[in-house]
């Protein structure tokens, strides 16, 4: 008798879809417990998360579904390969370096060095890639966050003449 296991015939898109799954079964519980939901006429609080919810639970059903019937196209067969912890630790480090930056270096400064850190967990790091990348993300945030919805941070480093 075969295990379940064995019926998967993409492992990643499978795996993928539980993970989806799980997020939209939260989001739609945690709505639904905390905020109120109201109509469609009236939406409460509650109403867009649940739907956002909703759709990412249908989605990650749609994707394990798809999962268990298709075989996968990548040259490895769809298999989980082994957790890097390594570029797992850097790229929390990276946000961790954003948010401790933000306020003393500004939001291009740390958006910058956010890039910079996390381009290290990837095995095939490019200095010309990622500058490019870096410099691309910069100038949107800047955009978005700046431009676009006037959130008042500061943009660059503020130098303190007092003692």
């Amino acid at each position: 008798m075969l295990s379940f296991y064995h019926m998967i015939k993409d492992q990643r898109d499978f795996w993928a879809g539980v993970l989806f799954m799980a997020f939209g079964a939260f989001f739609c519980c945690y709505s639904v417990d905390n905020y109120t939901l109201g109509t469609a006429a009236r939406m409460g609080p509650g109403y867009f998360p649940m739907l956002l919810g909703g759709m990412l639970f249908v989605l990650g059903a749609i994707v394990s579904i798809k999962a268990l019937l298709f075989k996968s196209t990548s040259d490895d067969g769809g298999r989980v390969g082994r957790f890097d912890w390594f570029s797992s630790g850097i790229i929390l480090g990276a946000v961790v370096a954003f948010a401790i930056l933000l306020r003393p270096a500004g939001l291009l400064l740390s958006t910058a060095t956010m890039v910079l850190i996390s381009s290290i967990a990837n095995h095939a790091f490019k200095w010309k890639e990622t500058l490019i990348l870096c410099s691309l993300l910069c100038i949107m945030v800047w955009l978005i966050f700046v431009v676009g919805l006037n959130l008042m941070v500061p943009v660059w480093p503020t130098f303190s003449m007092q003692p």
